[in-house]
């Protein structure tokens, strides 16, 4: 499968802001914060791939679990992602990968999780050349022959650089 990295498009924050109010009614019982808007469609400016992603604060991964029918009943689907830190779900309009549209991690917030896709999404917003280099460097990853893991794990070493400068390894 390849990947579609669309530009920049000015209606994704308000799509976000819909989204989380949705997102928020339905999993108040469990938030300790706002839903948080992640991801290159949080970025201005930035290329994505046209699916919006989120963080939504939890104080109690395991008490959040019961919000699991609430996600279901907005369509969103579960699977395993970072199981002990995360629970993890996507929204998508059929059966492939190609007409995914949303995903949401409920985590707790001083989960590395959670200080990761912060730390990655403000540095972009705060450093114009990165996001430069980014963008380009996504870019060139989709557009080679390339299926979806390995434009993920294309992006990984730069993703891992920027957090190491901002104090926070990988692993």
């Amino acid at each position: 499968m390849s990947v579609l990295v669309l530009p920049y498009s000015n209606s994704w924050p308000a799509l976000f802001a819909e989204e989380a109010e949705r997102l928020t009614s339905r999993l108040a019982p469990w938030l300790v914060g706002d839903i948080e808007h992640i991801g290159s469609t949080a970025v201005p400016g930035l290329g994505a791939k046209p699916i919006l992603d989120m963080l939504a604060p939890v104080e109690d991964l395991d008490a959040a679990r019961a919000a699991r029918p609430s996600l279901v009943d907005l369509g969103y689907r579960h699977a395993n992602h970072r199981p002990q830190e995360a629970m993890w779900f996507y929204k998508q309009q059929g059966e492939d990968y190609d007409t995914r549209t949303h995903q949401l991690h409920l985590t707790r917030p001083e989960s590395a999780l959670w200080r990761e896709r912060l730390t990655f999404r403000d540095a972009l917003r705060d450093d114009p050349a990165l996001l430069i280099e980014y963008q380009d460097l996504k870019r060139a990853l989709a557009s080679s022959d390339d299926d979806l893991t390995e434009y993920t794990g294309g992006k990984r070493e730069f993703v891992g650089r920027i957090l190491l400068s901002k104090g926070i390894n990988l692993g």
